[in-house]
């Protein structure tokens, strides 16, 4: 009877340390972007925040420009966990010079890597195949899935940002005079499910992509060389903008990929405001996440629920102990 008078007086101390940790927090709205690596991490801080810090914290649906625009324009939601930032830096940029928004940190510490790419099994029989020259010199290589006399470039979904790059270094690099076209694969999915399906037939393919993800992790691809090196400025001020009118070969830069919050969540929370600009998976570890969801056929609930249960000596250096305890707790 002690030992239940215990457990009950403990119970309730936990709860009365979580209530009022909640009135400390209050609701807090997360950006649930539509990609694997971005919902995973959006469900990592709903459950941190909601069962560490006894935030009330939703999850919204997200978009690079729609979320970041909204955030600048509106204030909400509080919180984008990954933002690649070069696509929009001037406007973010603009945003923390006027006190709206923060750059909180890192969420992927190595940046992440955007290019054109083609299956390593090409590149092992045709070399030439690692540049841009011979993948041109080479159409028949890349046959379009529904016109013979087109090879096909995979363009990036409808609505991501990297649509306008990749169109822009479509024209930069005079792709449609070499014979391909540019398909839309239509989502996320149909990307990485166009990448899957040449691999287990061995067929040629050609397209957009970028990392950390589970699918370069699992299918070896080559990032092709343009020749042209990096040209930061030219990227940055006509490669991702839409009204780009002559466009010139460029390398994808190293993308910075920030967690963005809101400047009212950042200075009313500062406690999880910390914990946001702590949080960071290395591209390797954050590979391996994705990898286990792919292969258990799981989303971003249950795979934070598994970063959760199996990485805690990376998650509980990101928290108080206090903090910890309550997610123990939980789990």
């Amino acid at each position: 009877m002690n030992k239940l008078k215990l457990a009950l007086l403990a119970g309730a101390t936990s709860l009365a340390s979580v209530s009022a940790l909640a009135d400390e927090c209050g609701s807090v709205t997360i950006a649930d972007m539509n990609w694997s690596s971005a919902t995973l991490i959006a469900h990592i801080d709903q459950l941190i925040l909601e069962e560490g810090f006894g935030c009330d914290a939703e999850l919204v649906p997200g978009d690079t420009m729609p979320t970041g625009t909204s955030m600048i324009e509106k204030g909400e939601p509080d919180i984008a966990p990954e933002l690649w930032s070069n696509s929009m830096k001037a406007a973010l940029d603009r945003g923390v010079e006027e006190g709206r928004l923060r750059y909180a940190g890192r969420s992927l510490s190595d940046g992440g890597e955007e290019g054109f790419w083609v299956p390593q099994y090409l590149v092992d029989d045709n070399p030439e195949l690692a540049t841009i020259e011979g993948v041109l010199a080479h159409p028949e290589l890349f046959p379009h899935p529904e016109d013979d006399d087109a090879a096909m470039f995979m363009g990036c979904p409808a609505g991501w940002n990297c649509q306008i790059s990749s169109q822009n270094l479509f024209r930069a690099l005079g792709m449609e005079d070499a014979g391909f076209e540019l398909v839309d694969p239509g989502s996320g999915a149909g990307l990485s499910g166009s990448i899957a399906k040449a691999y287990e037939r061995g067929e040629g393919w050609f397209g957009y992509y970028w990392a950390p993800t589970s699918v370069l992790g699992k299918y070896k691809m080559v990032k092709v060389d343009f020749g042209s090196g990096v040209d930061l400025e030219h990227f940055k001020s006509c490669t991702t903008q839409a009204d780009c009118a002559n466009p010139k070969p460029t390398m994808y830069p190293p993308s910075a990929v920030h967690t963005i919050t809101t400047e009212s969540f950042a200075s009313e929370q500062p406690e999880a405001y910390e914990y946001i600009s702590t949080r960071s998976f290395p591209n390797a570890q954050m590979n391996e996440l994705l990898a286990w969801m792919e292969d258990n056929q799981a989303d971003g609930e249950f795979g934070a629920y598994y970063f959760l249960e199996n990485y805690e000596s990376v998650w509980s250096e990101w928290v108080s102990e206090d903090v910890a305890d309550n997610i123990r707790g939980a789990l």
